[in-house]
């Protein structure tokens, strides 16, 4: 049979007339993956830049501000404060205000006019190893073009040499940053697939009516629904905790209850994503096509992997609407860093929010399905 046969050429045309009277098939074949290379190209990008920089200037000299242009005379660091000690710096960097800080001793011109060694003190937040290495190269780097420009030092004089602290982790072990940022990412996604799932094969098999005909009301049903699967979920989380924890040695450094808490939160936004994808889609096949508009830029803005500052600035707002992104701050502030609830409350917060809007949205629409 040759593809000049007139039946199959008839067939293969009534197909193509079928698939491109298809709307919804037409849609899901251009516009995720436009979405996707897009987010892709510009999201998953390992340049970093802008990095926010602190300054502890306790020299206050034209050599100090000659140091200080030399770190920022490109994209890299921008400066985001100066500070009258250390101490206040430190707390910033701890609490994600600043990237690295930046401490320039009381004698460093002195030293610089008296043919010694200027060591400058840098911080860095360690917790992206990536950044922090990158980070460190470009500070060094640009000691380096200060240390051949002759200005009113003498040509003489030694080096200006680096002394930087890693912050957080010392080690730079980069698996670090990746777990707990695909902790929060298996939660969200794993809560939508299964909670889509489970809707469908209801509205599939045809076990809604039946669920209509008891004396529970559709509150009730709706609860009872999402209750097991969030227990479900939570047992994961349980389980991806120990992993982190016993093979990739992520340490614990703040409270177990308050990570759980925070898990628990991204468990409900991951369930409510699916209930309110399956309460769009009359199918599996449907709620899989959906889910292609959903979950590729849920992963790709969450900061999961590549840092939210490598992002394009026209991209960061996005991310503040993406759960992954707030589940993956307190994770790893809470295991990382110590970080206490006092500093996360914001991200608490829009985690709490996110997942009542997506609970009670989904809910109210499954209930009218039900009604």
């Amino acid at each position: 049979m040759t593809f000049g046969n007139h039946r199959l050429k008839a067939l293969f045309l009534k197909e193509l007339r079928q698939i491109r009277g298809d709307r919804r098939l037409m849609i899901s074949l251009v516009i995720p993956p436009v979405l996707q290379i897009v987010l892709f190209g510009f999201a998953l990008n390992s340049t970093v830049s802008h990095l926010r920089m602190g300054v502890v200037d306790e020299s206050r000299t034209a050599e100090s501000r000659q140091l200080i242009d030399a770190l920022t005379n490109n994209q890299t660091f921008e400066v985001k404060g100066y500070y009258l000690r250390p101490a206040d710096m430190t707390a910033q960097i701890d609490k994600r205000a600043l990237d690295m800080g930046v401490i320039i001793p009381a004698n460093y011109a002195k030293l610089r006019h008296s043919n010694r060694n200027a060591e400058v003190q840098f911080l860095v937040d360690a917790v992206n190893a990536n950044t922090a290495q990158i980070a460190q190269g470009y500070a060094e780097g640009a000691l380096q073009w200060l240390n051949g420009q002759t200005g009113s030092i003498p040509k003489t004089v030694p080096m200006v040499s680096t002394n930087v602290t890693l912050l957080y982790n010392p080690g730079l072990d980069n698996t670090w940053f990746i777990v707990t940022g695909i902790f929060g990412l298996l939660l969200v996604l794993n809560g939508s697939i299964v909670s889509s799932a489970t809707m469908i094969k209801e509205k599939v098999v045809g076990t809604v009516e039946q669920l209509l005909m008891t004396p529970a009301d559709s509150l009730e049903i709706i609860l009872a629904k999402m209750a097991p699967l969030f227990l479900l979920l939570m047992g994961t989380t349980m389980l991806v905790f120990c992993v982190a924890r016993i093979i990739f040695h992520v340490p614990l450094r703040g409270s177990f209850p308050l990570l759980m808490a925070a898990a628990a939160l991204c468990v409900l936004a991951g369930i409510g994503i699916g209930t309110m994808l399956a309460t769009f889609a009359t199918s599996a096949t449907q709620a899989q096509l959906m889910s292609l508009f959903v979950n590729p830029p849920l992963s790709i803005l969450s900061g999961a992997t590549t840092p939210v500052e490598a992002m394009p600035k026209i991209l960061q707002p996005l991310t503040d609407l993406d759960p992954i992104k707030h589940f993956a701050i307190i994770a790893r502030s809470i295991m990382i860093k110590g970080t206490g609830f006092d500093v996360l409350y914001p991200h608490f917060g829009a985690l709490a929010l996110m997942a009542l809007i997506l609970i009670v949205v989904s809910g109210v629409r499954f209930r009218k399905q039900l009604g």
